[in-house]
């Protein structure tokens, strides 16, 4: 395992960091989800040298919070960062624009989930602690923060920052002007690219460390999917490919899958292509079995790809508008 910095914080985190989504259970879930599993392969990971756990209230309602509190137990003789988020108060994703942020996050509710991340967690503090939407028109509202620097006081948060609205990259710059923002957890991978454009660039200028996340664009770039593909109704990805994107996403996928090297597999490259920008500290694929830890750790001990294959991955780039179904 290779490991970067975080920005200015200057944490030296695994460049393959883990995301937990996939181990809630319940409502705005993932199917097919084992405690068991998650649990084992977690501890995998961190034995593998993962040293960066992703996770959100959402994420099972605190459950995969509290499945991160059991392992954390095990490993008290290492340093691990956990980064959580702190749910909108309306539970929309994402916010809209026009939004009023005393609506979205308003001091009373970022103190009450941010004790109780605390409480699943097990733990008095907590490293990362992000807003799970955001509108950058809320930059100069003071309430936000003043309980930022209230939390950070306290020490019940080491740092904060945002997770930026799907596939809307732009749309935090005016608020890391603040200089409260440690951090950003952005999409970017084989099909976004446009966190590149200049994002990026603002973060490595202003010291924000920068976690991209949904490597695999949900799964698609898994490689494994067709355009008939479906998902249990009660599975979150039954609303996100939803036949649009299927029939739009499934050929692009194959036409990436020509560009492979012999025994190199998708998901290799997809996360390969994220860790060669040097801009990005750490991706946090999902991994709820051990065969997916064993395979994206492999990938931070891999060569960087060849310049002429990252040009042809570059020309795969989807610009897309955020819609009904991308959340």
């Amino acid at each position: 395992m290779q490991y970067r910095t975080f920005g200015r914080l200057g944490w030296p985190v695994s460049e393959i960091g883990y995301g937990t989504w996939g181990m809630g259970i319940g409502p705005w879930a993932w199917k097919g989800s084992s405690d068991e599993e998650s649990i084992a392969s977690l501890s995998a990971a961190i034995e593998g040298g993962v040293n960066l756990m992703d996770t959100a209230w959402i994420y099972g309602r605190g459950h995969s919070e509290k499945l991160i509190g059991k392992v954390l137990n095990n490993y008290r003789d290492r340093k691990l960062y956990v980064v959580s988020k702190i749910p909108p108060k309306n539970f929309q994703w994402p916010s809209k624009r026009g939004d009023d942020i005393r609506d979205i996050f308003p001091r009373d509710h970022m103190l009450d989930y941010t004790k109780r991340t605390l409480a699943n967690l097990g733990q008095s503090s907590v490293d990362l602690m992000l807003f799970h939407v955001w509108e950058d028109d809320w930059h100069k509202e003071a309430e936000w923060q003043e309980t930022v620097q209230f939390l950070k006081k306290e020490g019940m948060v080491k740092s904060f920052g945002i997770s930026i609205n799907t596939w809307e990259p732009w749309n935090v710059e005016k608020t890391l002007d603040t200089g409260l923002i440690d951090a950003v957890e952005v999409i970017y991978n084989i099909f976004e690219q446009r966190p590149a454009d200049r994002l990026f660039s603002v973060c490595d200028k202003a010291g924000v460390g920068v976690i991209a996340r949904v490597p695999f664009d949900e799964g698609s770039l898994i490689g494994t999917m067709t355009t008939a593909t479906t998902f249990d109704k009660d599975d979150w990805r039954s609303t996100y490919f939803v036949k649009d994107n299927l029939e739009q996403c499934i050929p692009r996928v194959e036409k990436i899958k020509e560009l492979l090297p012999a025994s190199m597999s998708l998901p290799h490259l997809a996360l390969r292509f994220i860790l060669d920008n040097p801009s990005v500290a750490t991706v946090i694929p999902g991994m709820r079995k051990a065969s997916h830890v064993a395979g994206n750790l492999a990938v931070s001990d891999a060569t960087p790809l060849p310049g002429h294959l990252l040009a042809e991955i570059r020309k795969h780039r989807w610009d897309r508008a955020p819609t009904s179904w991308s959340q």
